[in-house]
């Protein structure tokens, strides 16, 4: 078996370490060679819209998979025409336009933000008559870490926010007045089976992803969660890991996004749970049986943001583990993660705290 990525970055390089040890073989697409998982897989270069190269890549494996969700949905169903591609490009056509992507959650009882499409100046005014403010004006195409999106608090910040958007499709979403954000992260397999990991609480800095801390133990919302992630992989046919963002909101989950990849909130998954999510969506892909998500204790992830310290120095630290993606300093850039496992939940959130001050103040 040798599985396909389309994008190389720190998701395709985990993905491949996961799988590696399954005896399966990786290959990896992106724009160049000096990429992450250039440290694990034969690398395929071109642009993500080059359909004569991405062929000749589809047909060097024997199944596809993408570590990068706004990869063009026709070149998605050009290689599904080829091999088989998990998850399947309609996947990817629902997450990379945030309207269709709420359209889709609230077709299906998932509740979400009052939103409406944004087209024009005029479009924005009459969005925030009808929806009210404080709200949060946003690309509906790319836009990740905080960036394509503003915020809108008062009547008068309305022309600049979308003096700076425009051009492009937008959204206008009400404020969600939320407690904290949380994660569920889920794969199903190709008959339709489903495992579904604790749910995870977030933390961001700036927009960027900052700490993740699992499990989040709440029975109702963890059911809750799971019913509806059900409902998007079932209508979706989907194949591999899924993950949906959610506020917590007076308390009710509030679903804000969806990303179908293994997901950075999931990264404790690696150490701290049975079965990493990495290893799982590989799994899922290859057509094996999906491996238990059960926590293996309390666990905490950081990620490195901006510049690089000295593993050494935090390597004495008990239950940590030190996660490097070979990428080059740049500030707001994530270039690796730690993580642990501790016995408490006081313990893990004492070196979260520690942790989160020394790693993220590296920008």
């Amino acid at each position: 078996m040798r599985i396909g990525i389309v994008g190389a970055g720190q998701l395709g390089r985990m993905m491949a370490l996961s799988g590696i040890p399954l005896g399966i073989e990786f290959a990896m697409y992106d724009t160049h060679a000096g990429v992450p998982g250039a440290a694990v897989a034969e690398i395929f270069t071109g642009a993500f819209d080059d359909r004569r190269k991405l062929a000749r890549f589809a047909r060097a494996v024997d199944v596809l998979t993408f570590d990068w969700e706004n990869v063009p949905v026709a070149s998605a169903r050009a290689i599904a025409a080829i091999r088989p591609v998990w998850p399947p490009p309609r996947a990817l056509e629902v997450a990379q336009d945030r309207v269709a992507e709420k359209r889709l959650f609230r077709r299906l009882g998932i509740p979400v933000a009052p939103f409406a499409a944004v087209d024009s100046a005029a479009g924005l005014a009459r969005a925030i008559g009808s929806l009210g403010m404080p709200g949060i004006l946003k690309t509906r195409r790319l836009g990740y870490d905080g960036k394509g999106q503003v915020r809108i608090r008062r009547v008068r910040d309305a022309a600049a926010a979308y003096q700076q958007l425009a051009g492009q499709p937008l959204v206008y979403e009400r404020f969600v007045d939320f407690a904290r954000e949380v994660s569920l992260i889920g794969v199903r397999d190709r008959h339709g089976a489903v495992r579904h990991y604790p749910l995870a609480e977030n933390e961001h800095v700036a927009g960027i992803l900052a700490v993740t801390r699992a499990p989040y133990s709440d029975v109702r919302l963890q059911r809750l969660a799971e019913r509806n992630h059900r409902r998007l992989m079932h209508v979706l046919g989907y194949v591999g890991v899924l993950c949906v963002e959610f506020f917590v909101a007076h308390g009710r989950l509030v679903a804000n996004e969806m990303a179908p990849r293994v997901h950075n909130s999931g990264h404790w998954t690696i150490e701290g749970a049975v079965t990493s999510q990495f290893e799982n969506h590989v799994r899922a892909v290859a057509g094996l049986p999906l491996g238990d998500t059960r926590a293996l204790g309390h666990a905490a992830m950081v990620n490195v943001i901006g510049t690089r310290p000295r593993a050494r120095d935090f390597l004495a630290m008990p239950g940590l583990h030190w996660h490097d993606y070979g990428k080059a300093e740049r500030p707001g850039r994530k270039l690796g993660h730690v993580t642990l496992v501790a016995a408490s939940r006081g313990q893990r959130d004492r070196a979260a705290r520690r942790l989160r001050r020394r790693l993220i103040v590296q920008r």
